[in-house]
């Protein structure tokens, strides 16, 4: 059996809150550790020889050198340092780094996960793009994001849940389907004005085609009765360059969707569910295909089917939080927060997209969600005091929800911007990107920053096989060391009782201190919901094993080095392959 392995941070800092009941017994603080930014500097550092200080009234060092000299003796510690004003420095033993790699082999996959969550339950909600047209690039970034978020909290010790939530209630739908409508009847001879604010893309003109060849003329209205009533409908010139031209569109539009209705009766909901499943499904397989699933999508019309908007508009108006004024009603917005007062109900009777966010918010928490994390567009974040006053309205504390932003990606292609534009249909999709790049360059690339903000995405960088693309460079520091223990021949397992205590070289040591970060990587990730700090630890793992690759022999004569440096480097593969895993990112062998 390989020797025992302890946590140096746990140990640290039990050690420190010995020392700290001796020499303030009645201080209450947190003993807090950090690494410092100087390897000289030790392994480990404290400033809790300054914090104390405060409350005593006595010197910094003065106060650490009574610390230091409180500390139980340990096995694990080579030496204990006071620094600047105060810094309690602690610089390990190598035999406790040493023996990191047996501990992480014999643990596997299970090596890096924490539980910070303690079975908690958490749904995180993410991608929730309108069915109305396949997905782009932005929405790849939200998917990427929340993924990844979502595996991270799992792998933290979370029950997570992934949700998405699908707008198929809402007027986007229905501009979806009298788009649908307007292509069709243009195969049927009947060619009434496109509206510049409809959907363009060619999508469209493809389900319009599939219905027409299912079901002939059977939709065909006379362009004279489709048009009756209906405003005059600008040109896209004039939408484009008149300001005025754009309220004029829509009204045309919501003309064209009410004659739809009128028109095609109980047919119409033919066009909506066609379009609707069309789209959903090929944003499923998209998503499905890009490696991100859910484990539930709520249909937003079972809100209105379940009557839960009526219920929590009802909820709200109990509580005197609803108002009627010209007929429609306000909840009372701005006194939770958010800068005026918003629509509940029309004055038609028809909820606000608002309405059903509140209802399902609400059911989120009926459903027994400790908290709830909905990942949104960065253009959303007005939308987020609304929903958390809504919330706290009606009697949730508005603390459970976190709302995390996800800025938008820009692609560039030889250094120039790719423009893109959704309703007018010259936007480039999800799948055009993971076609041009790869899965595993879009999930990387998409997380290779924070969340909230901008992302530059190098399309030219993510497609070459240089040191330059990080997920190349993460990819080959894995496929190196299978390469290296295929060429050794033997298994895992004949490695857990290598000596490793051999294992002296500089950079061998730098590689096992960066393999303990792996742990405490995942719990500040989770804590900050920041996959992007499992992207840049993967990075400097990989950095700190080509370094080793460069210096240190592997396959050398001398057996029991040998078999020391193949322990070290199996489980440098090991975390690598989970990481990468946790992001979406597949981890080759060969490259």
């Amino acid at each position: 059996m390989p020797p025992s392995y302890i946590d140096p941070k746990q140990h640290l800092t039990g050690l420190l809150r010995q020392a700290l009941a001796q020499v303030a017994p009645q201080a209450d603080l947190s003993v807090e550790l950090e690494r410092p930014k100087q390897a000289s500097h030790g392994d480990w550092a404290s400033n809790l020889a300054m914090q104390l200080a405060r409350g005593l009234k006595r010197n910094p060092r003065q106060v650490a050198a009574d610390l230091v000299a409180a500390l139980p003796v340990s096995e694990w510690v080579a030496r204990v340092e006071i620094a600047g004003p105060g810094f309690i420095n602690f610089h390990l033993k190598p035999a406790l780094w040493q023996r990191l790699p047996a501990h992480i082999l014999s643990l596997g996959a299970e090596y890096g996960r924490v539980d910070l969550g303690g079975g908690e339950r958490i749904q995180v909600e993410y991608v929730s793009a309108n069915p109305t047209g396949p997905l782009h690039v932005g929405h790849g970034r939200g998917a990427a994001y929340g993924a990844s978020l979502a595996n991270v909290l799992t792998y933290a010790g979370y029950d997570v849940t992934r949700e998405y939530y699908v707008n198929d209630a809402g007027r986007q739908m229905d501009i979806l389907a009298v788009s649908t409508w307007l292509r069709y009847l243009e195969l049927t001879g009947e060619t009434v004005p496109f509206p510049p604010n409809a959907y363009q893309g060619g999508y469209v003109r493809t389900m319009a085609a599939s219905i027409h060849a299912l079901h002939g003329d059977r939709y065909r209205r006379s362009r004279a009765e489709v048009l009756n009533g209906v405003p005059p409908i600008p040109g896209a010139e004039d939408y484009a360059q008149r300001p005025d031209a754009k309220d004029a569109a829509e009204a045309a539009l919501d003309a064209l969707i009410a004659a739809a209705k009128r028109l095609l009766g109980q047919d119409y909901d033919y066009f909506h569910g066609y379009a609707l499943e069309e789209q959903l499904g090929d944003c499923r397989n998209d998503l499905t295909e890009f490696g991100v699933t859910f484990d539930h999508w709520f249909s937003e019309r079972s809100l209105h089917e379940a009557g839960l908007i009526d219920r929590a508009v009802e909820l709200l108006r109990h509580k005197g939080h609803i108002y009627e004024q010209d007929g429609a009603l306000w909840f009372r917005s701005s006194a939770f927060g958010d800068e005026k007062d918003r629509v509940v109900r029309r004055e038609n009777g028809q909820y606000t997209y608002f309405a059903a966010d509140i209802a399902y918010h609400i059911n989120k928490f009926e459903r027994g969600f400790a908290r709830v994390i909905d990942v949104w567009g960065a253009d959303h974040h007005g939308y987020v005091p609304r929903v958390k006053g809504a919330l706290a309205a009606a009697g949730y504390d508005p603390e459970r929800l976190t709302v995390d932003l996800v800025q938008f990606a820009v692609l560039y292609r030889n250094g120039q911007k790719v423009s893109m534009s959704t309703r007018a249909g010259e936007y480039v999709t999800l799948r055009e990107l993971r076609q041009e790049v790869g899965n595993d360059a879009c999930r990387f690339f998409y997380v290779l920053r924070k969340s909230d903000q901008h992302l530059d995405f190098d399309l030219d960088l993510a497609k070459s096989q240089s040191t330059d693309n990080p997920v190349y460079y993460i990819q080959y520091a894995h496929a190196r060391i299978s390469s290296v223990l295929a060429a050794w021949g033997g298994m895992e397992g004949d490695l857990l009782d290598a000596d490793a205590s051999l294992l002296t070289h500089p950079d061998e040591m730098a590689l096992l201190k960066r393999l303990a970060e792996f742990p405490e990587t995942i719990a500040s990730a989770a804590r900050e919901h920041a996959p992007h700090l499992v992207a840049y630890y993967l990075k400097d793992l990989a950095a700190a094993l080509h370094g080793v690759y460069t210096t240190c022999q592997f396959l050398v004569e001398d057996e029991a080095l040998r078999l020391a440096r193949l322990q070290m480097i199996a489980a440098t593969r090991r975390v690598l392959r989970t990481g990468l895993g946790l992001l979406g990112v597949s981890a080759p062998d060969k490259m």
